[in-house]
């Protein structure tokens, strides 16, 4: 059911820091160096496919919103996980 990518954090631009999906619905976290350190951003989005192909959202029906909020607290579980400076 769920599938979390365990990549390290990296400050490379346009490269999430790291991605959690489940069924569909994904959460991108994004490094942003600032002079305090680093900051996470976190961005939310669900694939469906229309006809052959497959187009994103950010819309969420009914079914969605549990599996975004699980998905939102693991995004913020990761995040507080992470080493501070």
């Amino acid at each position: 059911m769920s599938k979390q990518t365990n990549k390290p954090t990296t400050e490379t631009p346009n490269k999430p820091a790291h991605e959690i999906r489940v069924n569909g619905i994904r959460a991108t976290i994004w490094a942003n160096q600032t002079e305090k350190g680093v900051r996470y951003n976190t961005t939310f989005e669900r694939s469906y496919k229309d006809g052959e192909e497959w187009k994103n959202s950010d819309s969420y029906g009914r079914e969605d919103l549990l599996v975004l909020a699980y998905i939102a607290k693991e995004a913020f579980r990761w995040i507080v996980s992470q080493p501070s400076k």
